[in-house]
């Protein structure tokens, strides 16, 4: 495993959601959810969870229901060190760095939507928040080793294996670092490792491009050297002019510009702009996210009401600290990950000396995980949603430098039913997951499925199943009066009508390997 904690992931699962607002296609009961509130959570476990088609918007973790939500979602991941930029991406990286290098306010339209993962679709809705938990954290610290053990005696054919001893009021739980994502090829593919290749285009399907012009000046001069070949036939002088044809006839070496070519190029002294990317843990214990926030603050509520017309109460200072400062990820930092850890954080893009936009990332074990952005309106033309995500991916090249595990830029959801939606797509190359096996596959084999029908599943083995599915639910590890056991013995425990069809159904969700790592909270 990339990462650790030391503490487990504890959250509520509240099961099936009510139909809620779909914020693409307006149907008002259309969006249907599985929910549950993380009070903890490992980077790792997101990791695993996103692999299974989960997302976070704060700590209100959620799945859609995929065959019965109106508009499906599913994942999307860009293969970060195999990305190369198309002409639209380009035009919006030069148009930047005209921007900075020389104050040129050329507002040319993007081709492309701006790159928000919008889970404000999800957030601006009641059902996100209404869920919010009201467990007390004394419910959720353990109590000393007594208790524990005092749940293992209920259960003797599993007194070493099944039941964990809280020791000094910490939980203390042994994880397999071993174990990756049941299901997830993207962690065992060798393809995915490679750098980028050199001379390829966007499309890797096709020959590497050459100009017109370049092609007409190779034909003219091998016409002229083979001419004058003719007359130099065994000539002293005929190897000089064999090495000339041979050096002019070669294909001149125009590979295509990388996103670091554009982004990292030196500027003159004399630029008229400076702009400034700064990597902001979310913690008001950080003193750059602590002395900024006011200002970033102030900006997503500019962009909110400009942007998704928004109401002031629907975008003040608590409702952007729920959404975009609240994260349940547990801040990890070991010796073989990124320098800045992982956990969650703050790409603040300072132009001049103050914020224009805010990317909202997850930085986990295998990827880059984009949550949202918001920007200055005022600065529209310079196609913030897309440059953002270029520098993302970016980004994500950079730190895989430290961690080589960290390769892929996952951008939330895509919704093919949605045409607005589906610039997502355009980052190639770039897979979906598979809503039933949970097995990534490039988006050129799934885009004809999603033609015929807006929910498909896209693994065509149609005897492959979710290798990572629910195998032993007494495994399933619950947190029940401040002591951790597992399912087998709370069952024996629980006063009342059973609960085992939403234990059941939570342990399908999530996977064996979350369902056995992670702290199902019970009352």
């Amino acid at each position: 495993m990339a990462a650790g904690g030391g503490s487990p992931s504890i959250v509520e699962y509240f099961g099936g959601e009510d139909g809620y607002r779909c914020g693409y296609c307006k149907n008002e009961t259309g969006n249907l959810s599985h929910g549950m509130w993380a009070h903890s959570m490992t980077v790792q476990d997101y990791q695993d969870l996103i692999d299974r088609g989960w997302r976070r918007s704060g700590k209100y973790v959620y799945k859609p229901i995929m065959n019965q939500t109106c508009c499906p979602q599913y994942t999307i991941r860009c293969q970060a060190l195999r990305f190369q930029t198309s002409k639209s991406h380009k035009k919006v990286l030069k148009k930047m760095l005209k921007f900075i290098s020389k104050g040129d306010v050329s507002k040319v339209v993007s081709e492309e939507e701006p790159m928000d993962s919008h889970i404000e679709d999800v957030v601006s809705s009641d059902f996100a928040y209404k869920s919010e938990s009201q467990v007390s954290q004394t419910e959720l610290t353990p109590l000393n080793e007594d208790h524990a053990e005092g749940a293992e005696n209920e259960d003797k054919d599993n007194v070493e294996t099944n039941v964990k001893k809280v020791e000094s009021g910490s939980l203390q739980i042994p994880v397999d670092k071993d174990a990756a994502g049941p299901g997830e090829p993207s962690h065992s593919s060798k393809t995915v490792h490679a750098p980028p290749k050199p001379g390829k285009g966007a499309d890797l399907s096709k020959p590497p491009c050459r100009k017109a012009k370049d092609i007409r000046k190779e034909r003219k001069l091998q016409k002229l050297l083979q001419n004058q070949m003719g007359t130099l036939e065994g000539s002293p002088l005929q190897a000089g002019h064999q090495a000339l044809l041979s050096q002019n006839s070669k294909t001149p070496t125009n590979q295509p510009k990388s996103i670091e070519d554009f982004i990292f190029v030196s500027l003159p002294d004399d630029a008229p702009h400076k702009l400034e990317v700064r990597l902001v843990p979310v913690s008001f214990e950080d003193p750059q996210f602590k002395s900024s926030f006011n200002q970033s603050a102030t900006l997503f509520a500019k962009y909110q009401m400009a942007i998704h017309k928004d109401t002031p109460s629907e975008c003040g200072e608590n409702e952007f600290t729920r959404f975009l400062c609240d994260s349940p990820l547990e801040a990890e930092n070991p010796p073989n990950g990124p320098e800045c850890g992982y956990g969650s954080f703050h790409q603040q893009y300072w132009l001049d000396g103050k914020i224009i936009a805010v990317g909202v990332i997850d930085i986990l074990p295998y990827c880059v995980s984009s949550v949202y952005l918001y920007y200055d309106p005022d600065y529209s033309f310079l196609s913030l949603g897309v440059y953002s995500a270029l520098r993302e991916i970016a980004f994500t090249r950079k730190l895989h430098e430290k961690a080589p595990d960290l390769c892929f830029y996952y951008m939330g959801f895509y919704i093919h039913s949605c045409p607005k939606m589906r610039y997502k797509g355009q980052y190639r190359p770039s897979d979906l997951l598979c809503p039933e096996t949970y097995v990534w596959t490039p988006i050129e084999q799934c885009l004809p499925l999603l033609e015929l029908s807006k929910y498909s599943r896209f693994n065509q083995d149609a005897k492959a199943v979710d290798e990572g599915r629910i195998k032993d639910l007494g495994r399933v590890r619950v947190l029940h009066k401040r002591t951790i056991m597992p399912y087998s013995v709370y069952k024996k425990r629980r006063k009342g009508p059973s609960d085992e069809a939403s234990v059941q159904q939570y342990a399908s969700l999530v996977g064996q390997t979350c369902s056995e790592r992670m702290l199902l909270f019970r009352s």
